[in-house]
């Protein structure tokens, strides 16, 4: 996963119309677009929240929300929670871990909130929960590793 602004290829982009007015999110992550899409802002306290809305397509054979889909949300809650800490540089997940505590369903808002519990030279730790109507749907802690991009000239990918 890619996180932060600017050389990442991924920029933020604020929503201003509709029901996700005054949220942004990543425009330029097509994968996180057709998972989700995800929407971040922040808080009245200046905290990260992440959001997005249960569909059809977010649940699993019998119904319930797809522990993959709410994985996958985590991961990108990790980038929103830690956008500070990465200054807006390339950034990739080390690790992800999850807890599932209960279900959701199509309809439901689900909300991703968080903290960073550490932040080190290149790596950040992150943990948080994610939530619906107020009942606990998994909790999580990840690792996120700052990258400097390499240069074709290097031999790596631009």
């Amino acid at each position: 996963m890619d996180g932060g602004e600017g050389e990442t290829g991924s920029p933020r982009r604020q929503i201003t119309e509709g029901p996700w007015a005054g949220w942004s999110i990543w425009s330029g992550d097509a994968f996180e677009l057709h998972a989700g899409p995800f929407y971040s802002r922040k808080d009245a306290e200046g905290r990260p929240v992440c959001a997005f809305r249960a569909e059809a397509k977010h649940m699993n054979g019998g119904g319930f929300m797809h522990g993959g889909c709410l994985m996958t949300f985590a991961d990108y809650a990790l980038f929103a929670i830690a956008g500070d800490a990465l200054a807006g540089g390339h950034s990739v997940t080390a690790s992800l871990s999850g807890e599932f505590l209960d279900s959701a369903h199509e309809g439901d808002l689900i909300e991703a909130k968080g903290e960073v519990t550490r932040e080190g030279g290149s790596l950040v730790f992150i943990r948080g929960m994610v939530t619906t109507a107020g009942r606990r749907l998994l909790t999580f802690s990840g690792i996120v590793k700052k990258v400097r991009r390499q240069r074709q000239a290097e031999g790596g990918p631009a």
